[in-house]
């Protein structure tokens, strides 16, 4: 028996027409000199975050690691260093409240002096929350993590995954553009979730649209384990070189280095 009804409409898509070509020569363009001088970490990490020694304005950069390596303390004593040159810093945090702060603040007391917006406070607006405070311009914003902010916007706004993680992605690219009410061009450091065989997770327009991508490893097992870093995509900077680190001293991050060849 025929369905009765109105019949189903199908979405005719018009793929004849033109489209404006915006076809660039750089030669022809031309960019303001401070976009080109990068901010120090004053560690041994600035050798790898770019040839220039420093993490660039207008740049996004990736990091996993294992569990319990020291993600969040590496990047936050980089952001800490940051501040203390002068640079505008954020640091929004999707995994940590106020009280476990307080506990690393006692170890790094630097860390004291960072702004933070704790996603917690924003339970039913975070998406209107990250897009208000980074609207005020940031020479760095670190981001932990992109899993938690992404699944906040996703559970209020009721999208897929796919459109939360474009209206991110298009956050951070207008930002990088220093799109914002202080003309910052920000550069933002986020801390992603990596697969059950360490390899980053997210889509291939994560991994495309990001300058570089470093995974922070313990090198071996047990209490004797070392720690390192090394980037495995950096459009500025080498890639394969490992730095070892130690959070035992407390207060700051030690490293030492090690040149993979």
């Amino acid at each position: 028996m025929a369905q009765r009804g109105r019949p189903t409409k199908v979405k005719q898509i018009n793929s004849n027409f033109n489209v404006e070509l915006n076809l660039v020569k750089m030669q022809d363009v031309t960019f303001n000199d401070d976009l080109f001088i990068p901010t120090k970490t004053k560690t041994i990490v600035d050798s790898l975050l770019s040839t220039e020694g420093g993490l660039f304005p207008g740049t996004n950069t990736v990091v996993i690691g294992d569990p319990g390596v020291g993600k969040s303390t590496v990047l936050l004593d980089w952001l800490a260093n940051m501040q203390a040159q002068g640079k505008k810093v954020l640091f929004i945090s999707g995994e940590m409240n106020d009280i476990d702060m307080y506990g690393y603040v006692k170890r790094f007391p630097k860390f004291g002096k960072l702004p933070i917006m704790f996603m917690q406070d924003y339970n039913d607006c975070p998406k209107q929350a990250v897009e208000q405070v980074l609207n005020q311009g940031y020479d760095v914003v670190l981001m932990d993590s992109w899993a938690e902010v992404t699944a906040m916007v996703k559970d209020q706004m009721g999208w897929a995954r796919n459109k939360v993680e474009s209206w991110l992605l298009e956050l951070l690219e207008k930002n990088n553009k220093a799109k914002n009410k202080a003309n910052k061009n920000t550069a933002f450091i986020c801390i992603q979730q990596m697969t059950k065989q360490g390899e980053f997770a997210g889509s291939n327009r994560i991994k495309h649209m990001t300058t570089a991508m470093a995974a922070l490893r313990f090198d071996g097992r047990g209490a004797d384990a070392e720690r390192y870093l090394e980037f495995e995509k950096n459009r500025r900077g080498s890639v394969g070189d490992k730095v070892y680190f130690s959070l035992h001293r407390g207060g700051c991050v030690d490293y030492s280095f090690e040149n993979v060849d």
